[in-house]
């Protein structure tokens, strides 16, 4: 197996990170801030941020039209108020679909020509600007990856962009800002999460270090789902392990990728509104019975490192609401259509391959 490692993102861990370490904001002297419409503001991240640009003498003003699943054309529309705001770099402080949205916008800031789709053809003159992340959820590890999932206006489609470009100059990661987050936002991010940890760690490149980093995530991330399965009170110090296991599993999929349950979790979110870690939960039985049958050396870690199989699919199944969803055939084969003439890399990378037909088959299946 021959594979490369890299990671040029400048990771900052603890409480106070973003006070403490103020001095790494220095990217320029305008920012651009990007937020949503809440969750920046009701976990105090936004105001420790001003605070810390302010101590910088860094200027900044606030684009807060980022909303869940991001669309190109708002990532489009913040390009150019950060162009009009003459920004020399990008703040994103959020869940995974604010910093995914950051990474799009960095580009198109850059690069007034681009059209919105323009951004899926990865071909532009500038330079993006750079990124700094502040995280608010405990899911995505969109803090260290290279990938931002970005979805069409017109078409409704996620796609994800991805490439060096989309790597953040510095992540700030304090867990205190997760405490904000809903009980149902905890446990789809959390899930999301272990979506991210076990479909990478059964990928062919998941060895070595990103091994490591699979098994230390893992069995945490399960522990606290078994406890978000009990009660609906959340301690501190689960809030903690989830978001630093959530960077882990980040990790993990930034060399490994996802597998086959993260492309069709995208076809729950795009036609049913699932959030995205309920949506790719969903598929977690089809995928593990696969590696159970393809992958029997590291099924057994796995269990070694979770519970019995039976139990593990309880306790996921039990924090997976998907609003009664049901697909039909005939709807499955008709979403199916999107893999029919590019087997999308998630499909070949998991166990036992996925064709579009056994695609469809597992679509149908859904239903909790």
């Amino acid at each position: 197996m021959s594979y490369s490692i890299y990671m040029p993102v400048k990771c900052v861990w603890g409480n106070n990170c973003v006070a403490d370490n103020s001095s790494l904001l220095s990217l320029g002297k305008n920012c651009l801030i990007v937020t949503g419409k809440n969750s920046a503001r009701c976990s105090g991240a936004l105001d420790d941020a001003i605070s810390a640009l302010e101590k910088e003498n860094i200027s900044c003003s606030i684009f807060d039209e980022i909303g869940e699943n991001p669309l190109i054309s708002s990532c489009h529309k913040a390009g150019a108020a950060a162009r009009e705001a003459d920004a020399d770099f990008i703040l994103g402080i959020g869940g995974g679909s604010v910093l995914d949205a950051s990474k799009a916008i960095a580009i198109y800031a850059s690069n007034s020509d681009l059209s919105p789709i323009d951004i899926y053809k990865r071909k532009y003159s500038n330079k993006a600007l750079p990124v700094a992340l502040i995280g608010t959820t405990a899911g995505t590890g969109s803090e260290v990856t290279a990938v931002a999932v970005l979805t069409n206006d017109k078409t409704g489609i996620k796609k994800s962009i991805s490439g060096p470009d989309c790597y953040a100059a510095v992540s700030f990661c304090d867990p205190k800002y997760t405490c904000s987050m809903s009980y149902k936002t905890t446990v789809s991010t959390a899930l999301d999460a272990f979506a991210h940890a076990v479909e990478g760690f059964f990928t062919q490149k998941c060895e070595g270090v990103l091994r490591l980093f699979a098994e230390k995530c893992i069995p945490e991330l399960y522990s606290c789902l078994e406890i978000l399965s009990k009660t609906d009170e959340i301690p501190c110090n689960i809030r903690e392990k989830l978001y630093y296991t959530s960077i882990y599993a980040g990790l993990v999929i930034n060399t490994c990728g996802t597998a086959f349950p993260h492309p069709l979790g995208y076809v729950l979110t795009e036609n049913y509104g699932i959030p995205h870690g309920m949506a790719c939960a969903a598929f977690f039985s089809p995928f593990i019975d696969r590696c159970a049958e393809y992958s029997n050396e590291k099924f057994g870690d796995f269990i070694r490192m979770t519970d019995e199989i039976g139990k593990v699919k309880a306790v996921i199944a039990s924090l997976t609401d998907l609003n009664g969803a049901v697909i039909s055939k005939e709807d499955a084969k008709k979403y199916a259509l999107r893999w029919q003439s590019v087997i999308p890399r998630n499909f070949t990378a998991s166990p036992g391959g996925l064709t579009q037909r056994e695609a469809a088959e597992i679509l149908a299946g859904v239903k909790f």
